[in-house]
C-alpha cells in the first residue's frame, strides 16, 4: 500500500540531512517527496541539487509550488512517478520517510542501484534487513522521539 502522506518537521528534516552529511554538489533523491521540504531544505542550507519523486499528483503540485516559491527550479527536479521503478543510480543521498513495508519493497531497488558511498537516511523506520551506520534520535518535546537511520552502501 501507498504510504500516508505526512510532512517531516523541518528540525527532523535538517538532522536527517546532517546525518547523511550531504555536501555541496551532491545529489539528493527523496522519493515520495510529499511537500518538497526536504529537497529544498538540501539545496537551501546544504547547496545539494534535488530529485523527487511522487505518485500523488496534488501531492506533487505542492511540492512544485513549493520549488516556485523559493525560486530553485534549477537545482530540484520532481517526477511524477512510482518510487518502486525509479532509477536512483545518481543519488549520493537517498531520503526515505516510509513505512516498513514500503522500505522492503524499495530494499530491492537501492540494494541494486545505489553506488558505493551512497547514502540512505530514513525518519522513523529502519530498513527491513540492513545495518545502521548510525541511529540518532531527536524529542518531539512529548515524551517521544523521532528517529532518524543512517545507512552507507
Amino acid at each position: 500500500g501507498a504510504s500516508p502522506y505526512l510532512a517531516t518537521p523541518l528540525p527532523v528534516v535538517e538532522a536527517m540531512l546532517r546525518l547523511a552529511e550531504v555536501k555541496p554538489g551532491e545529489t539528493v533523491y527523496d522519493l515520495g517527496c510529499g511537500d518538497g521540504r526536504i529537497l529544498v531544505t538540501a539545496v537551501e542550507k546544504f547547496g545539494a541539487r534535488g530529485v523527487g519523486v511522487e505518485l500523488d499528483k496534488e501531492v506533487l503540485a505542492l511540492a512544485r509550488e513549493n520549488v516556485r516559491q523559493h525560486a530553485l527550479e534549477q537545482r530540484v527536479r520532481l517526477m511524477q512517478g512510482n518510487m518502486f521503478a525509479a532509477d536512483v543510480r545518481p543519488a549520493d543521498v537517498v531520503a526515505l520517510y516510509l513505512l516498513p513495508e514500503a522500505l522492503g519493497r524499495l530494499r530491492p531497488l537501492l540494494e541494486r542501484q545505489l553506488r558505493p558511498g551512497a547514502r540512505v537516511v530514513t525518519h522513523d523506520f529502519p530498513i527491513p534487513g540492513w545495518q545502521a551506520a548510525r541511529t540518532e534520535k531527536l524529542a518531539r518535546g512529548d515524551g517521544t522521539f523521532h528517529t532518524i537511520h543512517l545507512y552507507r552502501r
